[in-house]
């Protein structure tokens, strides 16, 4: 029963290793995507690389980290974006992805940070352009409100929803003092 069951644990391991492994094989990327560029380098723990996209449309960052942590910063209002300031990021240990929207102002720029849990960080990326028009798409410019129009634009039927999760923080936060307050009593 053991054997048969570490037999299984080990099949499965196997099975999901090849897509840890091989995670930017050509047949995983849509007909749709068009190679731009296979940018590579190694990064010093605690340090930033700085690239520039100056390409139109809707931009794919496929970076995947070969050896240590390499993160990806993406900002359209600085070319030197950080963990501070950015307006895109992954920071996955391993495949990061980041969607330029084509409404993203040019040129944007893309940091990419060494994770100090590494000395050197070792990256491979590409760099797609997304030639499809997706007319339902999720992150359309105005399914969501912008900085600017955040404090033009009020929704009144969401004020119950707002207030339930007002008082459940509320609660939640009160309980939590009670607990200390009562710990510290006895």
């Amino acid at each position: 029963m053991m054997l048969s069951c570490s037999i299984l644990a080990v099949a499965i391991l196997l099975s999901q290793s090849r897509g840890f492994l091989y995670p930017l094989e050509e047949e995983s990327v849509p007909e749709q995507w068009v190679l731009l560029h296979v940018v590579q380098g190694h990064i010093g723990a605690g340090n930033y690389s700085y690239l520039r996209l100056n390409h139109d449309g809707r931009i794919i960052l496929n970076m995947l980290s070969l050896k240590g942590d390499a993160d990806l910063y993406v900002s359209d209002k600085t070319l030197r974006p950080s963990f501070d300031t950015y307006k895109l990021q992954s920071a996955t240990c391993g495949l990061d992805v980041v969607v330029v929207p084509g409404e993203f102002v040019r040129p944007v720029g893309i940091g990419i940070y060494g994770h100090p849990s590494h000395q050197e960080s070792e990256f491979e990326m590409r760099v797609f352009y997304d030639q499809t028009t997706m007319t339902h798409d999720l992150f359309e410019k105005s399914a969501y409100p912008s900085e600017d129009s955040r404090g033009q634009q009020q929704h009144p039927q969401a004020s119950e929803e707002d207030f339930q999760e007002e008082e459940s923080i509320f609660w939640t936060i009160l309980i939590g003092l009670l607990k200390i307050v009562l710990e510290i009593l006895f």
